[in-house]
């Protein structure tokens, strides 16, 4: 950049209406104002991008003259924009996220750091960019020093992936796991969200690692189910939900109903097709054409031991069912949504379809409505503490066609439920810091598989039987 002109940013802001747009502004505001502080020419639109509309309006402003390119993750946003304005981009692009300023037990109000997860996955997976990361608000020192570092050239720091080789099971004890995997069937509910790199999939490539087959199904499809669902039947599932977890009671005694028929058109299609897992694409169909969420019914047959996966991830599917199969017990699709450097720890959420088993306290398990959505049903509760393990099957850009398996390890800290839905702080083995930058740089999807036993020496003695590379944080 030149010592003698004011640097150019070109400054993005994306958001989702679903979330505090009324917080995400003003960050954004104290965003831009803090780069033009820093002696920045600062271009961009005004106003957060949220629609398909705008996003086509801010590619006007990313035309390949600015010296830094500036993503602020205003608030949480899927990867359209990222492939659209910063896909055939040559400037280096900076994702600035913030942190969570809501008060403990309330929902998400940004959710930005996931979605500077998702823009690192879909840049580096399928557009070849490798994106950095600044994670902080504007009034903080730290953050203030990395953009001025940035403005004079100096870039966040990509993290390498880490190749050490860690201790691995015997062969012998991995095999029948594997084995076991041949022929299962993972039942799927309509296409991937749009803008969700990282529930798109290989099936050719599952079949041939594992030897998992697909069943797919449409949304629409899946709603004849419901549909057929009698109301005795509905009634019956209503009436064991609520025993099991008493707090359903005061959930909208409709949209409760209408969710026991989604457990129970589930239920009967993992039994008639012989399903072993789930993904569903939980959104926006089932809150907007059937005016309930899924994430307790996912919960309800989790908990009868069938893993299952919103947002119709397959991938994170799969590694459900491969660490179920090497032992790990039941686990939990997560993402990572907030760091807490000082105390090394990563808090994971997601938005209240864990099996109740998973609970702090399983007896009180509590059943309430989606906190964005504002609709039953969903669990709102703690995760377990205790020794945990997390585990990715992933894209490899590396080696384009082939998959790489993330994994880390820490302790679930106690503590009350930090976010609305299902929320675990994970005080990490390595270092949180890096493991964050590292997801966002590495481009690893922004869900993680959490479990309660670490099965990772299982894990990288599978890898290697199938030829999958580990990357062991």
């Amino acid at each position: 950049m030149s010592t003698t002109q004011a640097p150019k940013v070109t400054l993005v802001a994306t958001a989702r209406p679903t979330f505090a747009v009324d917080v995400a502004e003003r960050l954004a505001g104290e965003a831009r104002a803090l780069l033009v502080e820093l002696g920045a020419e600062v271009s961009g639109p005004d106003a957060l991008v949220m629609t398909p509309d705008d996003v086509a309006a801010a590619k006007a402003y990313v035309d390949g003259s600015a010296d830094l390119v500036v993503n602020v993750c205003a608030s949480f946003s899927d990867a359209t924009p990222a492939l659209e304005l910063y896909g055939d981009l040559e400037q280096p692009v900076l994702l600035w996220s913030f942190r969570e300023p809501g008060p403990v037990g309330d929902r998400l109000w940004l959710n930005s750091m996931c979605g500077a997860n998702l823009f690192g996955h879909a840049l580096v997976v399928h557009a070849g960019r490798t994106p950095r990361l600044v994670y902080g608000n504007p009034d903080e020192p730290e953050t203030r020093s990395v953009l001025e570092a940035a403005l004079a050239g100096r870039l966040p720091e990509v993290v390498p992936a880490p190749t050490d080789t860690r201790e691995r099971s015997e062969r012998a004890d991995v095999e029948p796991a594997l084995e076991s995997l041949r022929g299962r069937r993972l039942g799927l509910v309509g296409d991937a969200p749009p803008g969700f790199t990282p529930s798109q999939y290989d099936g050719d490539l599952l079949s041939r690692l594992f030897g998992i087959e697909v069943e797919q199904v449409p949304v629409e499809a899946m709603f004849e189910q419901v549909g057929c669902v009698s109301d005795a039947d509905a009634a019956a599932e209503h009436d064991a939900a609520v025993e099991a977890q008493p707090s359903l009671a005061s959930v909208d005694a409709g949209q409760a109903l209408t969710s026991a028929r989604i457990t129970t058109a589930m239920r009967g299609w993992r039994d008639r097709e012989t399903l072993s897992g789930m993904a569903i694409r939980c959104w926006p169909e089932f809150p907007t054409q059937l005016g309930a969420c899924p994430c307790s019914s996912l919960s309800r047959v989790a908990d009868e031991g069938t893993p299952t996966a919103c947002e119709r991830d397959v991938y994170g599917a799969v590694t459900m069912l491969l660490m179920e199969a090497l032992g790990s017990g039941t686990t939990y699709l997560v993402d990572t949504v907030e760091l807490d450097a000082e105390q090394n720890v990563v808090r994971l959420w997601h938005c209240g379809a864990a099996a109740t088993s998973l609970a702090a306290d399983p007896d009180d398990a509590t059943q309430s409505t989606h906190c964005n959505r504002k609709l039953g049903v969903a669990g709102n509760f703690p995760l377990r503490t205790g020794p945990v393990c997390m585990a990715r099957l992933t894209e490899d850009p590396e080696r384009p066609g082939q998959l790489r398996l993330l994994l880390a390890a820490g302790e679930s800290m106690p503590e009350p439920n930090r976010f609305q839905g299902n929320t675990a702080a994970v005080r990490l083995d390595g270092d949180a810091s890096t493991f964050v930058t590292g997801l966002v740089t590495g481009g690893f999807p922004h869900h993680t598989v959490l479990a309660w036993s670490d099965v990772r020496p299982q894990l990288r003695a599978a890898a290697d039987l199938v030829g999958i590379s580990v990357v062991d944080w």
